[in-house]
């Protein structure tokens, strides 16, 4: 009596890894994506920071031009 084996042949524990397995891969995507969000949001965060600052610094400086101009006349 032969054993043939069939290699297409799953058996349910390496069906149940073979879940496991996508499932962690989904979860390592998801936070990757997640990571990749944030970071975006980061730098978001500080464009609009440097425009504030820079908009500041311009108004500051038209003020101190102003001054200027008053005081030498």
């Amino acid at each position: 009596m032969k054993h043939i084996h069939d290699t297409n042949a799953v058996l349910p524990m390496d069906r149940s890894r073979e879940l496991h397995l996508i499932n962690e891969a989904l979860a390592r995507a998801r936070m990757d994506q997640e990571l990749r969000e944030a970071e975006l949001q980061r730098r978001a965060y500080h464009v609009r920071m440097a425009r504030r600052m820079r908009r500041r610094a311009e108004v500051a400086s038209m003020r101190a031009r102003r001054a200027l101009a008053i005081a030498v006349m």
